[in-house]
C-alpha cells in the first residue's frame, strides 16, 4: 500500500480492518476517512455539458472519451476505469455491455459504440500492431500493464473534466433515482457507501417494494388500455 501506483487503497485498508476485527490478522492498522457527504458542488448542468462533449467531440481521444463517460454517466473511480479488461465488455450483436460490479450495465447506442472502437484500436505506448493479445482496456506505457490510477484523470483535466466533481454529482444523481441494493450492484461500489449517497441526495426508497407490490397494472404503450 506504500508503492504510489497500488491499486485499489480502500478495498484493501477495508480488507485489512475486517481481518483485524474478525482476528483473522493482528497488530495491523489502516486508517479511514469518516465520510460526510460530497465534496464540492453537484452541478448537474456540468455533468451533462461534458457528457455531452464527449460523445459528440470526434477530436477527441477514444480512450478519454470512454474514460470520461464511464465517469460521468455510471460515477466509476478513475482507479477502477484504469483496471477495466476487455473481459468487462460484452459485445452481442447490436449490444454492448459493461460489468463494474456484481451486474452488467447495458450501454447506450453513442457509448456502446465509442466502447466498440476502443476494443478494436485500444493500444499503450509498449504497445506495436494489433492489440489483441492486450487484455487491458486502457492499456498503460509498460507492457503488460494497464493505465497508472492517475493516468485518466490527468488525461481528462487536461481536456477539461473533473473527475472528482462530476464523479459526486453521477452519484448524487444517481443515487437520487436508484435503491441503494441495485446502485451497489450496478456500479461495484460498497452498499453502505450506496446507502450513504443515497442518504445525502434524500433519495427515500424504504417503500420503494411496498410501492411496487401496489402496482396492480401497468400503462400499456399501445393506448388499448388491455
Amino acid at each position: 500500500m506504500t508503492d504510489p501506483d497500488f491499486s485499489y487503497r480502500d478495498e484493501t485498508g477495508h480488507f485489512i480492518r475486517w481481518s483485524v476485527q474478525h482476528r483473522h490478522a493482528h497488530g495491523l492498522t489502516c486508517g479511514a476517512v469518516r465520510w460526510t457527504g460530497p465534496q464540492g458542488t453537484i452541478d448537474s448542468e456540468k455533468r451533462w455539458a461534458d457528457a455531452w462533449r464527449l460523445l459528440n467531440d470526434n477530436a477527441l481521444p477514444t480512450a478519454d472519451r470512454v474514460a470520461g463517460l464511464l465517469l460521468i454517466l455510471y460515477a466509476q473511480k478513475i482507479s477502477a476505469v484504469s483496471q477495466l479488461t476487455v473481459d468487462d465488455v460484452d459485445i452481442t450483436g447490436e449490444t454492448v455491455g459493461i460489468t463494474f460490479g456484481t451486474s452488467p450495465v447495458i450501454l447506450p447506442t453513442p457509448l456502446a459504440a465509442l466502447v466498440r472502437e476502443l476494443v478494436a484500436t485500444r493500444h499503450g505506448k509498449a504497445k506495436i500492431g494489433t492489440p489483441d493479445n492486450v487484455p487491458w482496456l486502457f492499456p498503460g506505457g509498460q507492457p503488460g500493464r494497464p493505465l497508472s490510477d492517475s493516468q485518466p484523470g490527468i488525461r481528462l483535466h487536461k481536456i477539461g473534466i473533473r473527475p472528482q466533481q462530476d464523479r459526486s454529482t453521477a452519484l448524487f444523481t444517481l443515487a437520487a433515482e436508484l435503491p441503494a441494493a441495485i446502485l451497489a450492484r450496478m456500479l461495484g461500489i460498497h452498499i453502505q457507501v450506496a446507502v450513504q449517497w443515497q442518504k445525502a441526495s434524500a433519495g427515500d426508497w424504504a417503500a420503494y417494494a411496498a410501492d411496487v407490490s401496489r402496482r396492480n397494472s401497468w400503462p400499456d404503450p399501445s393506448g388499448s388500455g388491455t
